[in-house]
């Protein structure tokens, strides 16, 4: 929540002109709880005028008897203090005057926890110029005393991406490269899992290749020899078959023979009886 435009004050006249808690003003006014206990008790706004938030159209009496009654609640602004901050968001040029007031606690919030943060980028962070920035950096700004570091996005001037791209940019070259081969070398190392995984598919795939083709080589010689045995084994029955078909061929032709022989004994007597004659 966005501060009101001088809290103190504020704070004083919520605790002489209402019922509210100290809790309940301390969040609103964003000022500690023991504080305003003691502005309650004198002893700090001996010398402070109340100003009432309801004529700065920073509240209404409604939400004022509304927190009174519930004393969990805490105390909303008005519409048009709330949502000037996603107004602010969009075009820097409005405000509301809690936020113009607070532009130097922002500066110096920044100042301290980023001083790497260059002017430019600075002003363009929260709408100021250069003077007032070196005067912060200095010492020599005219309310350094009352100053106060607040985060600027909480006051709703900018936004934590705004502030890390400014951050970015104000860092020098070389970094800049380093924080790009950091990235790369991240990156690397959460792809090595990765890659060593499929190394080791790969290689399981080329172990299982390799060891299919050992396989192959040491059944080839005993496809051959069984392909030898079938061969020869058709070779002896193919002679077999061969001599059977011989031996039957002989003796067919065994009787022919036999005839021709006896023809041959019964021609002989003929010639003998010629002879005597």
């Amino acid at each position: 929540m966005t501060a009101p435009l001088m809290p103190k004050a504020t704070a004083v006249w919520l605790v002489e002109n209402t019922t509210l808690t100290f809790r309940q003003i301390a969040v609103f006014c964003e000022i500690h709880e023991l504080e305003i206990q003691a502005m309650a008790d004198g002893d700090v706004s001996g010398n402070i005028r109340g100003l009432s938030p309801v004529d700065n159209g920073q509240l209404t009496w409604e939400e004022i008897h509304r927190c009174e009654a519930d004393k969990k609640a805490n105390l909303e602004a008005c519409a048009m203090e709330r949502n000037v901050k996603l107004r602010n968001q969009k075009s820097k040029k409005v405000l509301s005057p809690s936020q113009r007031q607070d532009k130097p606690n922002a500066i110096l919030w920044i100042v301290k926890n980023y001083p790497t943060i260059k002017d430019t980028l600075i002003c363009k962070l929260i709408g100021t110029t250069k003077g007032t920035i070196s005067s912060i950096r200095d010492g020599s700004h005219k309310e350094m005393s009352s100053l106060r570091p607040k985060n600027p996005v909480t006051i709703g001037l900018c936004s934590e991406s705004d502030i890390e791209k400014a951050l970015v940019a104000s860092q020098p070259k070389p970094v800049k490269e380093k924080v790009k081969k950091e990235k790369v070398k991240k990156e690397k190392v959460k792809k090595a899992p990765k890659k060593a995984a499929v190394k080791k598919a790969a290689a399981k795939k080329t172990s299982a290749k390799k060891t299919a083709k050992k396989t192959a080589v040491k059944k080839a010689p005993a496809k051959k020899a069984a392909k030898k045995s079938v061969e020869k084994k058709t070779v002896k029955k193919t002679t077999a078959k061969k001599a059977a078909t011989s031996k039957k061929t002989t003796a067919k032709k065994s009787p022919a023979k036999k005839t021709t022989a006896k023809k041959a004994a019964t021609k002989k007597p003929a010639a003998k009886k010629k002879a005597a004659k």
